[in-house]
């Protein structure tokens, strides 16, 4: 409990009965069974809250898992591709031309309407 051993909480006792009158002992009590009530219940709370979490978690690996896996896929199946063609293409490059612009009808000899 709260990692005190029994022969500590009984000193803990009696030195509270030395301490504390006879006539306080009730709002003691009820004093101390309040903030017992009090810690259980934030105990509870946090338990609850601390399985909803590890659900939740659980839950979210298999989607994790999921995804990567996916996305993994995916991108080797772009790149391989890619790859593909930039090995066979490494050695016959063509060289690109630039445009030239249309020759107007005035310039080919036609007439303008």
């Amino acid at each position: 409990m709260f990692g005190i051993s029994w022969a500590e909480f009984c000193v803990i006792l009696i030195v509270a009965a030395l301490v504390i009158p006879a006539r306080m002992w009730p709002d003691v009590v009820r004093f101390l069974a309040r903030i017992v009530k009090f810690v259980r219940g934030i105990m509870w709370r946090i338990t609850d809250a601390s399985e909803q979490i590890k659900q939740t978690i659980d839950m979210e690996q298999p989607i994790d898992e999921l995804l990567r896996t996916t996305t993994a896929d995916i991108m080797a199946d772009f790149t391989t591709p890619i790859n593909q063609i930039s090995k066979s293409n490494t050695g016959k490059r063509k060289k690109i031309q630039p445009k030239t612009k249309n020759k107007t009808s005035k310039q080919q000899g036609g007439k303008n309407k």
